[in-house]
């Protein structure tokens, strides 16, 4: 059996993979070939490296960001300069919302993370609840009922 390369598709409509046809494998071979030839080194680290260790780096930049962002918070606080503590503290929200979407992202909370499962494994689908409409009117019914 010939493996065959799934990419996930995204769309309002189309949901799950779709399995590339034996042209467009050999098409995707043959960059792969192309890459490995010009730059060996740098194409063995993408195929080896994990996303998880992409997203990892950027939490530990985010952590840096938000140090930063205090000691220019508090400098600013210190010497009165406002427009430092205010600058240490958009630094310190930008570094928490890129460290939060990057910690979503690594333990799989995410859209993409959900997306790029690792070949092989479930995918995991979230249990369908009921909307809040619905839970409204259900208590409704509970409690007519009991009258």
């Amino acid at each position: 059996m010939v493996p065959v390369a799934v990419f996930p598709v995204k769309g309002p409509s189309l949901g799950g993979a779709v399995p590339l046809s034996e042209h467009e494998q050999r098409l995707l071979d043959q960059i792969e070939q192309a890459l490995y030839s010009e730059d060996p080194k740098w194409a063995n680290t993408v195929r080896i490296s994990d996303p998880r260790n992409h997203y990892k780096r950027r939490l530990v930049k985010a952590s840096i960001g938000f140090v930063l962002g205090v000691v220019l918070l508090m400098v600013g606080v210190v010497a009165p300069l406002i427009p430092l503590g205010v600058g240490g503290f958009v630094v310190m929200l930008a570094a928490c919302l890129w460290g939060l979407s990057s910690w979503k992202r690594m333990n799989g909370f995410g859209g993409d993370a959900r997306q790029q499962g690792a070949p092989g494994q479930p995918e995991r689908r979230r249990a369908a609840r009921p909307g809040f409409m619905e839970r409204m009117e259900e208590r409704w019914r509970r409690r007519s009922d009991e009258r």
